[in-house]
């Protein structure tokens, strides 16, 4: 359709263009031989198009003969519908870069962040805990009036923006898709994310991939298609109901230490890798764990390492293990704890 408009546009000016060459031939056709003529050469009869035509009037040259005089009247009148065409592109121009903007088309800068394929509630709550932790999201949808509503909740520092179809992959790089950290596919049913994943892992085979499920059983499935991380929804509520049931108190600290800690009394669970410079490389477990816990008041339950390519999770390990860099420490803390460690070892949470 813009392809359309653009042709439009170009075949208007075109054919401007030559009218108004016409017109000036004409008026120095109808003007030459006239006594006191002024308008006798192409240069005069350009000037004075243009002259008339944005309304400037010098009147250092005007027609002296009555059919110049009338011809002069088109290019009077014609001026105004030459104005009207003019505003009438330049307002298409900031209104088509208004749309590709809001509509993401100009593309983003995020990098290491999180692209959930998939606008709703659960979406929206899920965006709620990212945000707090400092993660930057790009939201993709197929649906246009989604965007004035993720506007109303969150910035464009916060949220990027892409409206486009699910299948239109190429248009997906406007996300920075392949700098992502993880991809969320939140689409209707389990179905329909399993041929989606099949068919996303055709153009972009390295990123990693998270699903929630409502069918638990179909998770081996999912993993064979290349997800990295396929949740049951049902099975996490499942589980978490059974504790509120018979160790309430218990449920409550493990929904509190799955989410962001909001407050200074709130827990939450993070892993935070050792990077160069960081004083727990090349210190053992046991020492860690104390040495963190005197500090900064943060426990040391885990230490993730990768074997043979993938992630070995160590869940508070006995006997003499050495952290080293690139290893993901996973601790619990509050939120005074978080900051002690920002400031001790400048980490950040997250894969």
């Amino acid at each position: 359709m813009k392809q359309k408009i653009y042709r439009k546009t170009v075949f208007t000016i075109a054919a401007l263009f030559l009218v108004y060459t016409f017109l000036v031939f004409l008026m120095l056709e109808l003007e030459s031989g006239a006594p006191n003529a002024r308008i006798i050469s192409i240069q005069d009869g350009v000037w004075y198009a243009i002259a008339t035509m944005t309304t400037v009037g010098y009147g250092d040259l005007v027609p002296v003969t009555y059919a110049g005089r009338m011809l002069g009247f088109v290019f009077l009148l014609s001026s105004l519908g030459i104005y009207g065409f003019v505003i009438g592109q330049i307002t298409n121009v900031m209104r088509t870069v208004k749309e590709n903007k809001a509509m993401g088309l100009n593309g983003t800068n995020f990098e290491n962040h999180v692209i959930i394929i998939g606008w709703n509630d659960f979406s929206q709550s899920v965006i709620g805990h990212l945000i707090a932790a400092g993660k930057k999201v790009a939201i993709i949808t197929k649906e246009k009036h989604d965007i004035d509503i993720i506007r109303e909740f969150y910035t464009t520092n916060e949220i990027y923006i892409l409206y486009s179809d699910y299948n239109n992959f190429d248009l997906m790089e406007k996300s920075n898709i392949r700098k992502a950290s993880i991809v969320f596919i939140n689409l209707h049913d389990d179905t329909e994310k399993l041929v989606y994943i099949i068919e996303m892992k055709k153009h972009f085979s390295n990123l990693n991939y998270v699903v929630t499920l409502d069918n638990g059983n179909l998770k081996s499935t999912f993993h064979h298609a290349g997800v990295t991380y396929a949740i049951s929804k049902n099975e996490i509520s499942a589980k978490l109901l059974a504790s509120y049931i018979y160790e309430p108190d218990v449920a409550l600290f493990s929904e509190e230490i799955i989410a962001y800690a909001h407050s200074d009394d709130d827990y939450d669970m993070k892993q935070l890798q050792v990077r160069e410079g960081n004083p727990m490389a090349g210190m053992y477990y046991d020492k860690a764990f104390f040495d963190l816990k005197k500090e900064s008041n943060v426990v040391l339950i885990g230490l993730v390492k990768m074997v043979d390519g993938k992630r070995k999770m160590l869940k508070n390990p006995e006997g003499s293990v050495l952290i080293e860099k690139g290893d993901y420490m996973v601790l619990l803390m509050d939120r005074k704890g978080q900051q002690r460690l920002n400031h001790l070892f400048h980490i950040e949470e997250g894969v």
